[in-house]
This record gives structure tokens, C-alpha cells and sequence, in this order.
């Protein structure tokens, strides 16, 4: 990481041949636009690099996102009444997301026991689970704020 907090080149390197992938300027700009903007559609992170990587397509962005979620690198954020997929930067924890119902703000929640899966359901039925997934719907400051409370 540099000062910023923004991964360095070097660093998105390492992680993107630590996980089988070839480092590519689209692949390091997509990583890069996760890191500075969490929960971002394919839309968002397309207008984030877009600049950086001149001549991008969004459809080149959809499968580079597509190849970072196969490899374990990005995780889909699937959200209640969200017009699209969201995604991050995957980190090795469990935690939940915090949504905002009116302007539709995510943020990230600590895991509400501290190990993964946070929560056990009733009955397994003979599976392991590997992860919980819990959205608080909530309403921002804000939003409250500007008289959506």
C-alpha cells in the first residue's frame, strides 16, 4: 500500500499471479478502483478506469471482474432491491453490509460473533457452511437528514 492507502502496482501484482492470473493494465485498474471504491458495479468501476485505461469497453470490464470473482480476488455483493451487482475486494473474514433504502449507500458491518460463519442455522441438513450473509436495511444520516426518515 502506498501513503494514500491505495495498493501499490506492485502489490496488485502479487496478488493477481499469487492467484494464477496473468497481470494485465485492465486487471491492476479494476483492482485498484475495488480498493478506492468498495461495493461498485460493473457500471461504477467502468467509469472509475476508464481514464486510465483509454478505450476500456464495459463488456472488457464485466470479464475482468468475471476472472477476479473466479479466482477468490473479488466477491459479489448481492443486495436487497439492488438494481445490480455489487462488488469488493475479497478479504478472508465474514463480515455483513449496512445498506442505506433511500440512496442506497453500503457499508461494511464487523461479523456480529467475530469468526466466519457468523450465524448457525437451525438445521445443515448435512452441509458445511461457509458463510453467512446478513444486510442491515437501514436509512443514512443523510438521507434522514434531507427528510427521507
Amino acid at each position: 500500500m502506498d501513503q494514500s492507502g491505495a495498493p501499490t502496482t506492485e502489490h496488485v501484482s502479487n496478488v493477481l499471479r499469487g492467484a494464477g492470473l496473468r497481470v494485465t493494465a485492465q486487471r491492476v485498474a479494476v483492482y485498484t478502483a475495488l480498493a478506492a471504491h468498495p461495493h461498485a458495479s460493473v457500471d461504477a468501476i467502468h467509469g472509475a478506469i476508464r481514464d486510465t485505461v483509454p478505450g476500456i469497453a464495459l463488456q472488457t470490464v464485466h470479464g475482468v471482474v468475471g476472472d477476479l470473482t473466479g479466482a477468490g480476488i473479488v466477491r459479489r455483493v448481492s443486495l436487497p432491491d439492488a438494481d445490480r451487482a455489487l462488488y469488493e475486494l475479497e478479504f478472508v473474514d465474514n463480515h455483513h453490509h449496512l445498506q442505506c433504502i433511500v440512496c442506497g449507500r453500503v457499508e461494511d458491518v464487523e461479523c456480529t460473533v467475530g469468526h466466519a460463519p457468523c450465524l448457525i442455522p437451525s438445521q445443515d441438513h448435512g452441509m458445511r457452511v461457509l458463510e453467512a450473509t446478513v444486510t442491515f436495511r437501514a436509512i443514512c444520516s443523510d438521507c434522514e437528514r434531507n427528510g427521507h426518515g
